[in-house]
């Protein structure tokens, strides 16, 4: 559509202008929308400039009598030379006839007999002039402003307007329309032609697009929302910068039997370099390895001997307390004071991939150590915790863990699947 319009402005007959573009939209067979969007487009590399025109538009019964002729000229029409009793005329003009008839009268075409009944014409021929007048509006053409008040009188303008262009050739008018370059290119250079492009002008005061700075990970955001809970409620964060742990740590500071399953290759992963340290606290190491042989502290211990090498294999921290235990030992060795610690951070088991279970996920912990605390407190603090996130109907239940006595699972009831889920565990230490 582009060089139809380029080309039409060409033309000798045309005077190089397009008098009107609703007119030659017409002449095309497309809408005149079309037209505009083209126009828009050559004006703005100035191939053609413009001249807006204001055009009037009929309305639904403006168009009607345009093609069909006015409701007094159908009227007129519709007697024969030897008249016609006005009843029969009425009845065969239909709609027209009440407004029809008037004008008809008005404007001394037919005459009306009171005595008979009977219409007459009163002209051989209708000069349908209002018709005319619409024609003219239609094709917007000038009319004067006395008509065009009498037509809008009857209805047949309508309140909008058709906006319309009057097209001239441009500063960069040419027959056909040439994609302007939007870059400098090497080949352009190497060849020497890049003097004969035509180049898109570059608008240095435009905005650039706005760049996203990146999007929080859902994963991120609720740690953060689960960190400023927690901070909320006195808790301090614990540093858990050490995805590598030992088996101490791990497992034995925490009770866990040497023989247990969790301790096992198929639910571990254990480094192989370097496979074992020997950085422990001897003193804390040999009260531990009394604990798990003998008992102490009113518990009868496990009954086995003992070994410093599974103490000494690496692994990756199955779980972050792991980290409470180390905080724990710190905590006694600098002077117990009552104290809140919390992590979260990742852990990793040597789990079956499936839809719920993956090989490392984040684990959310807290410990509190106080004088005089116990499971209540331990289920006012759950509850609390909980309710900020908006889970409020909790469930505990009774569980075992090797370093906590008692111990609780804790269970939330989902409102969407109508069933409970288990969301924590929990426990007092040993």
């Amino acid at each position: 559509m582009d060089n139809k319009i380029l080309q039409e402005l060409n033309k000798e007959e045309n005077k190089e202008c397009i008098a009107d573009s609703a007119t030659f939209a017409a002449a095309q067979g497309v809408d005149h929308q079309e037209i505009v969007g083209a126009i828009k487009s050559l004006e703005l590399d100035s191939y053609i400039k413009t001249e807006v025109i204001e055009r009037l538009m009929l309305s639904k019964e403006g168009n009607q009598y345009l093609n069909d002729g006015t409701p007094e000229a159908q009227i007129t029409v519709l007697v024969p030379a030897e008249g016609i009793k006005r009843e029969e005329l009425m009845k065969t003009a239909g709609n027209l006839g009440k407004v029809g008839f008037a004008q008809a009268m008005k404007k001394g075409w037919i005459a009306l007999d009171k005595a008979s009944g009977m219409v007459n014409k009163t002209v051989e021929s209708v000069e349908d002039t209002d018709q005319e007048l619409l024609r003219k509006v239609s094709e917007g053409e000038e009319v004067a402003k006395a008509d065009i008040d009498a037509l809008k009188k009857r209805k047949w303008i309508d309140k909008h307007t058709l906006k319309t262009f009057r097209v001239l050739k441009g500063d960069n008018y040419r027959v056909e329309r040439v994609k302007p370059c939007t870059d400098l290119t090497f080949e352009m250079l190497e060849k020497g032609d890049w003097t004969e492009k035509n180049f898109k002008p570059i608008n240095l005061d435009a905005k650039g697009k706005e760049t996203e700075g990146g999007h929080l990970h859902p994963l991120l955001k609720m740690r953060t929302q689960m960190t400023n809970i927690l901070l909320e409620m006195g808790f301090e964060e614990m540093p858990t910068n050490k995805y590598v742990e030992n088996s101490f740590w791990n497992f034995d500071a925490l009770f866990q039997p040497q023989q247990h399953p969790a301790r096992d290759a198929q639910d571990t992963f254990f480094v192989t370099d370097p496979a074992t340290t020997t950085d422990f606290p001897e003193d804390y190491l040999k009260r531990v390895q009394e604990v798990h042989e003998k008992g102490g502290h009113g518990s009868f211990g496990y009954g086995y001997d003992w070994k410093i090498e599974e103490a000494q294999k690496n692994v990756m921290r199955t779980h972050t307390t792991a980290v409470t235990a180390r905080m724990l030992y710190k905590l006694a060795q600098d002077g117990f004071k009552p104290t809140k610690f919390f992590s979260i951070d990742r852990v990793f088991r040597n789990e079956t991939l499936d839809r719920t279970h993956l090989a490392e996920f984040h684990q959310i912990e807290g410990v509190v150590a106080d004088y005089n605390v116990g499971l209540s407190h331990l289920i006012g603090l759950f509850t609390q915790f909980f309710e900020k996130i908006g889970i409020t109907n909790l469930k505990f239940k009774p569980a075992y863990n090797p370093y906590t006595e008692p111990s609780m699972e804790i269970f939330g009831y989902h409102p969407i699947l109508k069933k409970w889920v288990e969301i924590g565990n929990s426990g007092v230490f040993r």
